[in-house]
């Protein structure tokens, strides 16, 4: 049985008259990579913070490995590591310097500090700098340095804001591949703008809109909307019949053309496909493709995040 890892149920926040998380509720598994998108003031950077313990709610319940965020908050924290979009670096202190501080500060035994340490920044990479300043280092060392005090401690639950922006690409590819490899120990809500990281990271995704979940899906699930949605068809002819040729055919509830193709969309319970065949055989249309119509993760996320007034929730399998 899955042991859930985060458990948030009627979380609410509001800063004055604003609103800024309504009644949002939403759970992590044991060993899940989940994808926390959203636009800019959605309400993911006060969930996460949140979560980790930074910031009350004004209701709601949240739960961390089982503990309560606000009954039980230092058990709570205890179980989360958290790398805020910059980074808390101390510039004046070395790698090690500053691991062996913040691990102390998380509860880590004075005995297990030089292993929780080396054991940190093994994982990410940080024992050939050790004893390098902060300051000196790279960006992408230094965001390495972040996710190192994140998981020093050996939380069960890793949240990270943005941990490859302003990365170069070869940087960018090497926090992804840390990211898949914390996953076998940690349980690890990712919040980015980065749409194709999502994909290549996450095991399912929770998008936020207006301090509300619009959407929250596996990536097998997401796969499955993004190639059938509306069961749309694109279709592609050297003699191509006019759009009332084909709005007129069985099972045709429109059509659209889209550069050199026709896109085709079914009546409800209809597939018109084999009557588009024949009529292009019998017609001498010449049909070039046929091919269902794919639409992206980010256009997912454009039509959610840009309707105006109430999004009903899209959950899981819808």
């Amino acid at each position: 049985m899955s042991e859930l890892m985060i458990e948030i149920q009627g979380l609410t926040r509001t800063f004055g008259n604003l609103k800024a998380l309504d009644n949002i509720a939403f759970q992590v598994q044991h060993g899940e990579v989940v994808g926390f998108l959203g636009p800019n003031g959605a309400g993911k950077t006060t969930t996460m913070r949140i979560l980790a313990g930074l910031l009350a709610p004004t209701e709601g319940t949240i739960r961390v490995a089982g503990f309560d965020v606000i009954e039980e908050p230092e058990k709570a924290r205890a179980k989360i590591g958290f790398l805020p979009e910059t980074p808390p670096i101390y510039e004046e202190m070395t790698v090690r310097e500053y691991l062996l501080f913040l691990a102390g500060l998380r509860g880590v035994s004075r005995d297990r500090l030089p292993a929780a340490v080396d054991a940190a920044m093994n994982r990410c990479g940080l024992a050939n700098v050790a004893d390098r300043l902060l300051r000196n280092l790279s960006k992408g060392y230094r965001q390495r340095a972040g996710i190192a005090q994140a998981i020093v401690h050996n939380p069960r639950v890793v949240i990270l804001d943005e941990p490859t922006a302003g990365l170069d690409p070869n940087q960018v590819r090497e926090i992804r591949s840390l990211i898949r490899e914390l996953a076998s120990e940690h349980s690890i809500l990712l919040s980015t703008h980065i749409l194709p990281e999502v994909q290549m990271i996450c095991s399912r995704v929770i998008l936020i809109h207006g301090g509300r979940i619009v959407l929250e899906d596996s990536l097998a699930g997401l796969a499955q909307r993004t190639a059938h949605t509306k069961g749309e068809i694109l279709l592609q002819w050297r003699n191509p019949p006019d759009a009332a040729t084909l709005s007129a055919l069985p099972g045709v509830e429109a059509c659209r053309q889209e550069g050199d193709g026709w896109v085709i969309v079914p009546r409800t319970d209809a597939d018109p496909v084999p009557e588009l065949l024949r009529r292009s055989v019998e017609n001498g249309w010449d049909l070039r493709k046929l091919m269902p119509v794919s639409h992206s993760l980010e256009e997912i996320f454009v039509q959610l995040t840009t309707t105006e007034g109430d999004t009903a929730p899209v959950k899981e399998g819808a």
